[in-house]
């Protein structure tokens, strides 16, 4: 007598796992390519940053990319008329850790959505997992064009949240649109937006000249605020001591003396940072101290920007 086949329920599939995301758009191609990259915590050894549990995905894709047609390289007559297409270059940065359930979800939305300042820092969570990417891919091409990108450029940003399928996609469940730009009137970003535009002109024409001293500094500051205190710490080094060459004397003004003062003072703590940088990995003193001391060099900058109006 054959057996008797016993019933099978019916089960349910499991509700899809949903995701927090960041996503930023960029119009053209930003140096990285396309696909999905798997990113745990920064700066830690490969061993621990192999058992950190802190895992992110960085998903990137170029939208409406023009035909690729290859040609032999040669001149042709340009016609007039509209401007090229660009692409447009999607990065989604998602966080390897699902909410509860749907209910935890839409909760963190609905409190994260009305929080202009929780929304930002979502974003520049975001944004500082694509610089770590791209200053990767700066120094695995060997390309030093590939450059890090803030959140002001991109023509939009999101943060939300969907299923892993969506999020791989670029796509969402639940998302709000942030609005970024420069804090006050339309008058003040437009006196903001002409000062440099003055000075531009005026370093085009070599009625001025840049000092070492404001892309070292410069290089310092987009370093430390990707999390690269090594490299920060050697370029503030250098920084600082063209800074106290080229600025000595620069503005009658307290603020200046005291601070280039200050500088001159700690110059051996900055000196120590940089040599402790070329051993390993920072001490969170050690970067405590050149984020400081970064402040002041920005600072002493500054001031001069606005003195000299």
């Amino acid at each position: 007598m054959a057996a008797r086949r016993r019933p099978t329920r019916a089960t349910s599939p499991l509700p899809a796992q949903l995701f927090p995301f960041a996503q930023l758009e960029f119009a053209g191609r930003i140096g990285l390519g396309d696909g999905r990259y798997l990113a745990r915590a920064a700066g830690l050894s490969p061993a621990a940053a192999e058992d950190s549990e802190r895992r992110e995905v960085l998903v990137i894709q170029t939208i409406a990319a023009p035909r690729y047609t290859p040609r032999r390289r040669r001149a042709r007559d340009a016609e007039g008329g509209s401007p090229s297409k660009l692409p447009l270059t999607r990065v989604t940065a998602v966080k390897a850790d699902p909410f509860a359930d749907e209910a935890d979800a839409e909760a963190w939305m609905a409190e994260v959505g009305e929080d202009v300042d929780a929304l930002a820092d979502a974003a520049d969570d975001g944004l500082r997992l694509l610089n770590r990417a791209l200053s990767a891919q700066r120094a695995a091409a060997g390309d030093p064009y590939v450059h890090e990108l803030d959140a002001e450029r991109a023509v939009a940003v999101r943060i939300g949240y969907g299923s892993g399928e969506q999020v791989a996609e670029g796509e969402w469940l639940q998302a709000r649109e942030l609005q970024l730009g420069k804090p006050g009137g339309r008058r003040a970003r437009r006196e903001a937006e002409l000062r440099p535009q003055e000075r531009v002109a005026a370093v085009l024409t070599g009625r001025e000249r840049l000092d070492a001293c404001e892309t070292l500094l410069a290089r310092a500051h987009v370093d430390f605020d990707a999390g690269h205190e090594r490299e920060a710490a050697l370029q503030l080094q250098v920084g600082v001591e063209a800074l106290l060459v080229e600025l000595r004397g620069a503005m009658q003004d307290p603020g200046h003396e005291e601070d280039m003062t200050l500088l001159g003072e700690r110059r051996g703590e900055i000196a120590n940072a940089a040599k402790a940088a070329l051993r390993g990995e920072l001490d969170p003193v050690s970067a405590t101290t050149v984020g400081e001391l970064l402040a002041v060099a920005e600072r002493v900058l500054r001031r001069r920007r606005i003195l000299r109006g």
